[in-house]
């Protein structure tokens, strides 16, 4: 089999198929392109985001017992669910039946013996020896729109019941595999087994690898409910939504709002509830990400403290002078321990006369205070 690239329009080079050297070379092109495990094939009407949690994850056997275990990779993806990856060189022996059995230890044990707080002291202990926020790296892996705290929470839930992913990893899947993969996969109904082959081409100084997912048949897919269908919500959507719960008026003030975060915001996202629509804004400053307002179509408006604690808002007075000035606008009564949380003010208590102008002169005055740094 070749792969052909058209390098210009008079030249189409012939790749041809080309093995990894060391499968640690397989490991880290993971660990830093996770998305080469193709979550658009995983699940094709909700493509799988992937965020590390930890290369070489220890896997104990018994309550607060060591390592007896370690699976080569730990992602979750977007709906927190746990999934580990288990990469092996079409060279490697094992890669039929006795690395099924392996995945099989790995994961009743996971599900069993993980700690979740121990799951986030890793991640977050791998994120500070990157110097990044962890914060920021799960909604940079995962989506603007996801909350960590209820990413986790989500994790711990999954785990409890058992819904966990599986993925063998390598550049051929055999046929043996194959077949193992897909019955396991029939048969589970909380837990997914799938194989990824990866599978490189080279030639003339180009590379390429091309990824495909077996295991994952539509009768599996329907008994997981995987691939059930999220509404990706659009400024439009959101806005209606809006009007339909709350009324024409709060659907008005919505409207100024969504203007408001297009003019002022870097980016502007839409969340992919099945239940409820959510429109918010980014604000990049000084190095870093903030998410300061969301609406939802049930009628609440977000405001984010909890993504602004750091750069000038690390400081309790800084966010104290927001609280007050959010608080000084007519039918506003946020708590003073909200500060470090995400409160809501319901859309209706800026309905009608000028109280919408009010809100988005606070909301002017905060994005000028981040941009300044």
């Amino acid at each position: 089999m070749s792969v052909f690239v058209l390098k210009d329009p008079e030249t189409l080079v012939a790749l041809q198929p080309a093995e990894f050297a060391r499968e640690d070379d397989f490991q880290q092109l993971l660990a830093k392109f996770p998305s080469l495990l193709s979550g658009g094939q995983a699940d094709d009407t909700s493509p799988r985001r992937w965020l590390l949690i930890k290369r070489e994850k220890s896997i104990p056997a018994e309550d607060g017992g060591g390592g007896r275990f370690s699976v080569d990779h730990l992602f979750i993806d977007q709906d927190g669910i746990p999934t580990l990856v288990e990469v092996k060189r079409q060279t490697d022996t094992r890669l039929r039946r006795e690395v099924v059995g392996q995945m099989l230890d790995y994961a009743a044990n996971a599900v069993v013996y993980w700690p979740i707080a121990d799951l986030r002291a890793e991640f977050e202990s791998g994120c500070e020896a990157r110097d990044t926020d962890p914060d920021e790296e799960i909604k940079s892996h995962l989506g603007v729109e996801v909350d960590p705290e209820a990413l986790w929470q989500q994790v711990k839930t999954n785990l409890q019941a058992g819904k966990i992913r599986m993925l063998f990893v390598a550049d051929r899947i055999p046929a043996e595999l194959r077949r193992i993969v897909e019955f396991l996969n029939q048969q589970m109904n909380q837990a997914e087994m799938l194989a990824l082959e990866l599978r490189q081409f080279a030639g003339e100084g180009l590379k390429t690898i091309v990824p495909m997912i077996y295991g994952q048949t539509e009768e599996a897919r329907q008994r997981k409910g995987t691939g059930a269908p999220k509404h990706q919500w659009d400024e439009e959507s959101v806005l209606a939504g809006i009007g339909s719960k709350v009324g024409p008026e709060a659907q008005r003030a919505a409207e100024r709002i969504a203007e408001w975060m297009k003019k002022r915001g870097d980016r502007v996202w839409f969340g992919s509830g099945s239940q409820y629509g959510s429109m918010g804004m980014t604000i990049i400053a000084n190095g870093h990400n903030y998410y300061p307002i969301a609406i939802w179509t049930n009628g609440p408006i977000e405001i984010r403290f909890q993504y602004l604690l750091k750069g000038p808002f690390e400081s309790e007075e800084k966010r104290r002078d927001l609280l007050g000035r959010l608080n000084g606008i007519d039918g506003i009564r946020l708590s003073p321990d909200s500060i470090t949380l995400r409160p809501s003010i319901p859309i209706t208590a800026l309905s009608g006369g000028t109280r919408v102008d009010s809100f988005l002169q606070v909301m002017d005055w905060l994005v000028e205070e981040l941009k300044a740094g």
